[in-house]
Order: structure tokens, then sequence, then C-alpha cells
């Protein structure tokens, strides 16, 4: 098992990263540069890694959310009915689309904060975000525990370090040139039609 300072480092990282709007790095590459910087094989380590991930991100967005959320009291009234308009139509598909945004690599920030702001159950959006996050980063610690026993004798914790931060770069880069926008009305088309 790894030791507590450790783990709470893991925990503190995710969190912290995660309150980085639009351009935080992956819960996937946090999670398995967990376990291939700290050298983690056995399984319970990796579902704990997993786990603190997915909670520290969770409530790092959950940051983001209530700040939307308080944000919307104060909209004039004209702008709450509108939201409230929207939010009918929203709210029927927020949960699957939340789960289904946190499974994934991509920026989430285009779905939390308008949820927020269309004031959705802060319980549902928890439990949503919160196990689309762990399914991404038990993925990812086993694949960093993979990675790191198949390549341990030619990376050094400082080598996997350096190329943890330039895949995390190169992927921030990547992700910040894809119009989300249009990729959400390209979605959002395909499944009207």
């Amino acid at each position: 098992m790894v030791p507590l300072i450790e783990m709470l480092i893991v925990f503190s990282t995710a969190f912290g990263f995660g309150l980085i709007p639009f351009a935080g790095p992956s819960t996937l590459f946090i999670a398995s540069n967990a376990a291939v910087i700290l050298g983690v094989t056995d399984v319970p380590s990796l579902v704990f890694i997993g786990f603190l991930v997915a909670i520290g991100s969770a409530l790092a967005k959950s940051v983001h959310y209530l700040t939307t959320f308080i944000i919307s009291k104060h909209l004039s009234q004209e702008r709450q009915q509108r939201l409230n308009a929207d939010a009918k139509v929203v709210n029927r598909w927020a949960f699957l689309l939340l789960f289904a945004v946190a499974t994934t690599p991509i920026p989430d920030d285009p779905i939390v904060i308008p949820l927020g702001l269309t004031k959705y159950s802060p319980s549902k959006f928890f439990i949503a975000y919160f196990f689309g996050k762990l399914i991404i980063t038990l993925t990812g610690a086993f694949m960093g525990s993979w990675t790191g026993q198949r390549f341990a004798e030619w990376l050094t914790p400082e080598g996997a370090i350096a190329v943890s931060i330039v895949l995390t770069i190169i992927t921030t880069v990547v992700l910040l040139k894809v119009d989300l926008g249009k990729l959400a009305e390209k979605i959002s088309r395909r499944l009207k039609a």
C-alpha cells in the first residue's frame, strides 16, 4: 500500500488541477502518472489512486458548478426565465451527458457551467460526474501501472514526470484547438436527425 502522504498528494493534485477551468490536464493522465511515479502495481492501491483522483476532480468541478449555480440566482428575471425554460429541455439528458463527458479526457466545463446556470440538481451533478470520472481514472491508473512495469528499466521517476508533463501539454494544446461549440453543434444536429 502507498503511504498516506503520497495519497494526499495525489488527491491534492487532482483537486488543484480540477480547479483550473477549461485547461486542466486530463484526469486520465493524472491517475496514470500517479501510478507510474509512485510505482504502484497492486490492485487495491491502483483502485485507491483512481478513487482519489475521481473524488478530487469531482470536488473541484463542484466548485465550478456551485459558482455558476449561485451566479444564476443573481441574473435578471428575464434571463432566469429563459434559463428555466432551457432547463426543462437540458435536464432531461443532463445526467447521461454529464456522465459521458466525465468519462472522456475532453474538457467538461462547457457542460458543467450551463448545468450550474440551469440549477441542475447538485446531488445528481456530483453522482454523475464522480462515477464518470471514476471510470476514466481507474482506466488511467491501470494503464499507468502497466506502462510503468513495461518501461521501468528505461524510464526513471524524473523521466516519467518529464514525459507526463510533455504529454499533458500536448493533449491540452490539441483540446484547446478543437472548437467545442462547433463540436457540440454537430453532435446536437446528429442527435436530432
